[in-house]
């Protein structure tokens, strides 16, 4: 930040003026100084490069862009001279966040100084969330646990869907105790050689391949 100096820019225009120069030179040279004189007596202490350049090239003085140039060292020189004539220029009061303005009505500045933090990790939290909205694909694979898909020529794949792979963890628990030797004993049943579940007097209470099937449906569903 330039301090305020008593040097006038006048000296130092005459000073650039007087190095010679092409006619063309030293009047753009007196245009700048003129400019920045204007921008002095509206109270304006913006004195940047990047300010001045907007203000010369809408003036038609010159380029912006080119007062960055070599070339151009007498107008920052001159630009400058302005710049620490005017002094630092002061400080903006900060304006405070529409949604942040109720903390000024919060007395208490301990309490004040936890809301704001507060406020302060929320809208860090909400920033890295927004950032992982814009480069995140989720996929929602809504296809059953347990399905299969299956090419069909010349038409979308088809998912087929084991009768195993809806049983839940205890209907499957329960079908496996069901046909287990220990069960049948504790009740005096047993099994047949065929798959059929026969009672202490022999007769028959479940057909034929009927522990068979249950165990094959079980297999099938453990191999999914």
């Amino acid at each position: 930040m330039n301090s305020k100096t008593n040097i006038h820019p006048d000296v130092v225009v005459e000073t650039l003026l007087a190095k010679g120069g092409r006619s063309n030179r030293r009047a753009n040279l007196a245009k700048m100084h003129e400019l920045c004189r204007q921008q002095h007596e509206t109270g304006s202490p913006d004195f940047a490069l990047s300010a001045i350049g907007r203000l010369a090239e809408a003036e038609g003085i010159m380029k912006g862009r080119a007062l960055y140039n070599a070339q151009s060292a007498d107008y920052r020189t001159l630009i400058e001279a302005w710049a620490s004539y005017a002094g630092p220029s002061a400080p903006k009061p900060l304006k405070a966040l529409a949604s942040h303005e109720y903390l000024m009505r919060i007395e208490d500045p301990a309490i004040r100084s936890i809301v704001q933090a507060i406020i302060a990790e929320r809208d860090k939290l909400r920033a890295q969330l927004n950032v992982l909205k814009a480069n995140t694909l989720v996929t929602v694979d809504r296809r059953p646990l347990g399905a299969t898909i299956v090419p069909a020529p010349g038409a979308q794949p088809v998912t087929v869907l084991a009768m195993a792979a809806q049983l839940t963890p205890s209907e499957r628990e329960a079908l496996k105790t069901a046909v287990s030797a220990q069960y049948l004993e504790a009740r005096g049943l047993q099994e047949g050689s065929h798959g059929e579940i026969l009672n202490d007097r022999g007769r028959t209470l479940f057909d034929v391949g009927f522990a068979r099937a249950i165990r094959k449906l079980l297999a099938n569903g453990s191999s999914k």
